[in-house]
């Protein structure tokens, strides 16, 4: 099998680094990439044997190529924090290195919320490549939802990666502001502007697309909760930069 390196980017995860690192024991490196931790990720991922290297925080995007730099296999597998490789998924992606076809592996995202999986809605299916072999490919995008893009064949694999986002209801809410911004920030950057149409129409958009498309109230309570929180999500983005261009 070609070597795997999987790669993490933490900060301030103890309570979760643990279970990440955990679920891809079958990797032949684990390579933590931590900006600036106070409490004991550092600690924790290093007692469970991974490879640890401290740092400062240049965003998302470019932490992660950064993370794939140093590892020391050309394959990697990019994970969060509060994600976990299920043994479905670790099964296929073993398999799939022993002769790869591809250049880059696509796997899905099972997300949980509020205590349950999330089966419909934007949540589900919620694919992206993951797996891919560091010299046909690279993390792209802004500074919020970046993506690997593979200069050649990408396979889907079977399994899931589980993920649990948020911790509490304050925290997602606090990372709604927080991507707002992000995306205010890149938007203005590339010149993009903000409608009162957008502010008005996008997040009614999202909220139909949530649950009648995606039929997101097939998951009860959290289905339409997640399509308001979604809908909210998408009015602040758009508003915000809206009223920061009307500033400029």
């Amino acid at each position: 099998m070609n070597g795997l390196t999987v790669t993490i980017i933490a900060a301030n995860e103890a309570d979760r680094i643990g279970a990440a690192i955990e679920s891809v024991r079958f990797a032949d490196e684990v390579l933590v990439v931590d900006s600036g931790s106070t409490d004991a990720t550092v600690a924790i991922a290093k007692s469970l044997g991974a490879r640890v290297i401290e740092t400062d925080w240049p965003g998302y995007r470019d932490q992660k190529n950064r993370a794939a730099g140093w590892a020391k296999y050309d394959w990697v597998l990019g994970l969060d924090a509060d994600e976990r490789v299920d043994e479905v998924l670790a099964a296929s992606i073993q398999s799939a290195l022993k002769t790869p076809k591809a250049f880059g592996f696509e796997m899905a995202r099972q997300g949980h919320w509020m205590g349950a999986a999330i089966g419909f809605g934007t949540w589900r299916p919620d694919r992206a490549v993951r797996l891919y072999d560091r010299r046909k490919g690279l993390w792209a995008g802004g500074s919020v939802h970046e993506r690997v893009e593979v200069d050649g064949p990408v396979v889907l694999l079977d399994g899931d990666i589980q993920h649990y986002p948020f911790r509490s209801l304050d925290e997602q809410l606090s990372d709604i502001g927080r991507y707002a911004n992000l995306f205010v920030d890149d938007a203005i950057k590339a010149g993009r502007r903000g409608r009162v149409v957008d502010l008005v129409f996008r997040p009614v958009a999202h909220f139909l697309k949530a649950i009648v498309l995606r039929q997101g109230f097939r998951d009860g309570a959290r289905g339409w909760c997640l399509a308001m929180l979604g809908a909210t999500a998408v009015m602040l983005k758009w508003g915000m930069l809206y009223l920061r261009q009307g500033r400029r």
